[in-house]
């Protein structure tokens, strides 16, 4: 047969995929011209003909058979294009068991079910609901039965025992089936879930459908019937139709009404018991209430309040009002017994948060969470004050306790306090000595203790607080099931209650810094706060080194604060009490220093090294340095921290009292230097025989005199001005002090002035008795220039000038080599003009006159040689200027024998002048 058409061609169908007797729509290209040229369709290898409705050339509508493949091609074959090819396919699923006492909008195939009395397990009813096949998903029994119940003994795998295992199941039907089908599995119960919990509407939808074809049939017969007027004709073919229905539906209802009844008489015991539980929840409610009260099952409580009142909030039953009213009694009491709670002092974090949901999950009126923000706060504040009260208290009951305290240098250091956090308590383990375990706590000051006492406190309930304020700002404090409308409340409150928050915060750190000042700065506080604040009434103030432990104290607790992410702005104020500490610890410890430097007067041993130097400089220079280190913790800026010296003010009085430290160890020496004999004890001086310079007649008991104290006074004032005051500036320097030029000038032109006033004492105490014996050693026995004998030699006048000025050599070798040059210069420059003087004075000298005066200036001028000066050498020219010229060779002559003469004679006193100059000039 001659085909004059292209073969079908199928390109969609709708829908893809479906159970038997689905309803499909084919689409595609040459499906046939007509109803009769359409002799063949299959779809997954079943003929669907029988149900096919050929559209057009392009669209046949049909139903999906019942087929052996799960998937397949859709196969058109009409009379003029032969057989047909298929670009899609078709999914047939698997249908769904209906059980005998499902609903059904469809007729069901009775021959696929099997009757449940005959399966193995015989305990199962006939009528259970229980489904076949829960997980929709093909069942596999291969595994043994025996080994089952013995590995899960007591269990059962009935679904619908009490004692049901999954595990069980599982093992049993589905011990092959993969992993991708447990997944469908999963997915089926959830569909029948969902279908279950949609009841009749899920039924009317799925056989929505069904319905409208049925709808459209009838209406189809109808309208055929009135055509061929049939129903005028030995009756109503459609009421006869309609009474077969009706008589189908009899019988069929009749077959199963036992069944239905008792399935209805179930269901409405069961109705009946459910609402007798229901009545029973509320009449029990009230005392259950107490009960769970009573135990402290809050959550129980508000659990069944919330129940109730979904139950019977609305009721109209005047049975179910009495009872409601009661648990709404009970109810507003527990509100009341957690608003205490909430609200009782002291509370932890945790409490407070358990408390506040209860509230909120029981509506209580008001903000329950804000009033214990509220609680919170002022208990903080009363336990900060109570702190500071008993303090003060114990400090007035005990005066003898705020004496001097322990000096931080001794054996027990503050370090042994520990940081603020790790801080419990200020009292000492028994390990110790029982001495130290009566005293320590008197041994660190009231004011100290306090501060300590009170970060710690703060640090113990601020953080609480911070986090009760966040969790309240961010909703975590109430009920995650709170109404969205209270959600909506809650924001607006907290928009309203952020500056009252923030002031709360501020005022604790008031408080804070306001008590701290009360008792370590009482006059940095206002004149009418002074009575809430301080009150501490004690006189001595703080150590340098316990205000740097405070400051430490505070920095701790600065850092712990920001820990907590406190805005900086609030925090700020406690920054201005640690620089305020920082300045005021600083004045303490320099005016401290210039206390240690005043006795320093009575650590003077005297005792003299080999460089002509006492201990004092190195201890004055020791202390200086011992209270810079202490300080450096303190001048150091933190994180967030001004620099001390910001302000002038500050700048200014740190440099004075710098300037006053260096004065006031200046005023030590000079009252060192003129202190009577009787004043110094000497006893234990000593001479460091190391030196080979040293004469060996000093011995240990050699007392010292004033003049040799001047002299020891002088040495370390030249070690002073050029070592030790440098050392100390360049270490204040280095501690970033200010003012350092003026520091320097006026502390040297202080040391300057001393030293010169001590110098020129010691000079007048040692020149003038020498000066003063020169005029009458030259007149002695009635000399005269205008009639003595010839020159045989030097007289004994200034030989005995020559002894003390050696004698005077000797005391400042003894004590400090490097004065040597600068006394004997002064004394050689006190006698040459002295010696000048007497010559200018002198009318007229005769030849052996003028030759005797001109042998013993040249004696004297030719052995001090070199401790001559610009001055002295010019007094020595104006002696031999005021002298006759020698006249012959002759006079030459013998006076250069006397002045060998006298050098020989003299060799062994003039020594040490000629060591000094070899001195000198190595040096």
């Amino acid at each position: 047969m001659s085909r004059s058409r292209q073969p079908p061609l199928v390109t969609g169908i709708s829908p893809n995929e479906g159970i038997p007797w689905t309803k499909v729509t084919i689409r595609g290209e040459n499906l046939g011209v007509g109803p009769t040229d359409l002799i063949g369709l299959t779809i997954c290898g079943h003929n669907c003909l029988l149900t096919a409705e050929w559209m057009s050339a392009s669209k046949i509508v049909c139903r999906v058979g019942q087929a052996k493949n799960d998937k397949g091609d859709i196969i058109v074959t009409t009379k003029s294009g032969g057989k047909g090819t298929s670009t899609v396919s078709f999914k047939l699923l698997k249908p769904e068991k209906i059980g005998i006492l499902d609903q059904s909008a469809v007729w069901v195939d009775e021959m696929n079910y099997y009757d449940m009395r005959t399966d193995r397990n015989k305990g199962i009813p006939p009528l259970s609901l229980r489904p076949a096949n829960p997980l929709g998903i093909e069942i596999e029994n291969k595994f043994p039965q025996k080994d089952l119940e013995m590995m899960f003994h007591g269990m059962s795998a009935d679904f619908t025992s009490e004692n049901f295992s999954a595990a069980w199941y599982l093992i049993e039907n589905h011990s092959t089936t993969s992993f991708e089908q447990l997944k469908m599995a999963v997915t089926n119960l959830k569909k029948q879930a969902s279908k279950k919990s949609e009841g009749s509407l899920a039924y009317v939808k799925g056989g929505l459908s069904t319905f409208f074809e049925a709808q459209d049939a009838l209406s189809a017969i109808h309208q055929k019937l009135e055509a061929d007027g049939t129903e005028k004709v030995e009756g109503s073919m459609t009421q006869k139709l309609e009474n077969v229905l009706n008589g189908a539906s009899n019988t069929a209802d009749a077959l199963f009404q036992e069944v239905l009844g008792r399935k209805d008489k179930a269901d409405s015991t069961r109705n009946a018991l459910n609402v007798l539980q229901r009545f029973k929840f509320l009449f029990n409610l009230p005392l259950n209430i107490e009960r769970n009260i009573q135990k402290g099952d809050y959550d129980v409580v508000i659990n069944d309040y919330e129940k109730a009142k979904s139950l019977f909030g609305k009721t109209e039953v005047q049975v179910f009002k009495k009872y409601y009213a009661e648990v709404e009694t009970r109810i507003e009491a527990l509100r009341e017994l957690l608003l205490d709670k909430l609200l009782e002092t002291p509370s932890t974090l945790h409490d407070q948060k358990r408390y506040i949901r209860y509230l909120s999950d029981l509506h209580a009126p008001g903000d329950p969470a804000w009033q214990c923000i509220g609680a919170q706060h002022k208990w903080t504040l009363q336990l900060m004050h109570s702190c500071k009260e008993g303090y003060v208290k114990d400090l007035k009951g005990n005066p003898s306790l705020h004496s001097p305290m322990l000096d931080l240098d001794n054996e027990v250091r503050p370090s042994m306090l520990g940081h603020l956090s790790q801080t419990a308590s200020l009292k000492r383990g028994s390990s110790f000595q029982s001495s130290r375990d009566d005293t320590w706590r008197y041994k660190t000051p009231h004011r100290v203790a306090f501060v300590e006492k009170l970060t710690k406190l703060v640090l113990s309930q601020l953080p609480n607080f911070w986090k009760l304020w966040i969790s309240y700002v961010n909703g975590s404090l109430f009920s995650e099931t709170a109404e969205k409308s209270g959600q909506i409340e809650r924001s607006k409150n907290v928009r309203q209650r952020q500056n009252d928050f923030k002031k709360m915060i501020q005022e604790v750190m008031h408080s804070l810094v306001k008590l701290i000042r009360g008792a370590l700065l009482p006059l940095s506080i206002r004149e009418g706060e002074g009575r809430q604040y301080g009150g501490w009434e004690v006189k001595s103030e703080l150590s340098g080194q316990w205000l740097a432990h405070v400051i430490q104290t505070l920095r701790l607790t600065y850092e712990s604060l920001t820990a907590l992410e406190i805005p900086n702005d609030m925090l700020q104020i406690i920054q201005d009490l640690i620089l305020d500490l920082r300045v005021r610890c600083i004045m303490v410890t320099l005016q401290h220093t210039a206390e240690e430097i005043k006795r320093l007067a009575e650590k003077e041993d005297w005792i003299v090294d080999n460089e002509g130097l006492t201990s004092l400089p190195c201890q004055f220079e020791h202390c200086i340095l011992h209270s810079l280190q202490s300080l450096k913790d303190v001048l150091e800026c933190k994180p967030g921290e001004a620099s001390v010296f910001q302000h002038p003010k500050t700048q200014e009085e740190v440099c004075q009292l710098s300037i006053n430290i260096m004065q006031v160890f200046i005023y030590c020496l000079e009252q060192l230097s003129t202190k009577p004999d009787a004043d110094i004890d000497t006893t234990h001086l000593s001479m460091d025989v190391s030196s080979p310079d040293l004469f060996g007649s000093i011995h240990e008991d050699f007392s010292l005199n004033s003049e040799q104290r001047l002299l020891i006074v002088l040495s370390n004032c030249c070690y002073l001005e050029r070592r030790t005051f440098l050392n100390i500036v360049e270490h204040f320097e280095k501690h970033n002090f200010q003012g350092i030029e003026k520091i320097t000038q006026v502390s040297m032109a202080s040391l300057k002035e001393l030293d010169q006033r001590l110098f020129e004492n010691y000079i007048e105490l040692k020149a003038d008795p020498i000066v003063g014996s020169l005029e009458p050693g030259i007149y002695a026995g009635y000399f005269d220039w205008k009639d003595c004998l010839p020159p045989t030699g030097v007289r004994n006048y200034l030989k005995e000038a020559l002894v003390n000025i050696i004698a005077v050599h000797a005391e400042v070798f003894t004590i400090s080599k490097e004065l040597v040059p600068r006394v004997l210069s002064k004394v050689v420059e006190a006698v040459s003009e002295e010696l000048s003087r007497l010559m200018q004075c002198v009318s007229s000298f005769s030849k052996n006159g003028a030759l005797q005066a001109r042998l013993e200036i040249c004696a004297l001028r030719d052995t001090v040689a070199i401790y001559l000066t610009t001055e002295s050498k010019s007094s020595f020219k104006q002696a031999l200027e005021a002298l006759p010229q020698l006249a012959s060779g002759a006079d030459k002559k013998l006076l250069e024998e006397l002045l060998n003469k006298f050098k020989s004679s003299m060799h062994l006193q003039l020594t040490c002048f000629q060591a000094a100059s070899s001195t000198m000039m190595k040096t």
